[in-house]
């Protein structure tokens, strides 16, 4: 199949395909004169690229991981890197979860802050409708 079919079947850009061939992630692609020629594996590959990008990994960081000299994927190697991946995104959630409390903490001070004064005014004024007694 052609780089237009390819792309098609794996949902991507010949652009994006063309990259990851550049980069040595799709290993050695046959040609036809000047045509690329691939196969259903490679239709595999571009799909687990994609997934992989979408995870958050950097191509940078797909390319050890992918280009084998077997032509297959290191599937020990990618677990390891889920592994890492995993903790990184555990560590940011916790980071977050930490500043979401210091922003609940910050938005109740300012709240209570900000009822303080309405009562100090209400007291100030008493013409305030609140202070009027009901009729």
């Amino acid at each position: 199949m052609y780089i237009g079919e390819l792309a098609r079947k794996a949902n991507a850009t010949a652009k994006a395909i063309r990259l990851y061939e550049s980069l040595g992630l799709l290993g050695q692609i046959q040609r036809l004169g000047k045509y690329r020629v691939y196969t259903d594996n490679n239709v595999l590959q571009v799909q687990l690229i994609r997934q992989a990008q979408s995870l958050g990994f950097r191509l940078s960081e797909l390319e050890p991981l992918l280009r084998t000299d077997q032509g297959e994927p290191d599937w020990a190697m990618i677990a390891r890197h889920l592994d890492k991946k995993r903790a990184t995104v555990k560590a940011e959630i916790k980071k977050l979860h930490a500043l979401d409390d210091s922003l609940l903490q910050m938005q109740t001070e300012i709240h209570d802050c900000l009822q303080a004064q309405l009562v100090a005014q209400q007291a100030d004024c008493p013409n305030f409708p609140v202070n009027q007694p009901p009729d």
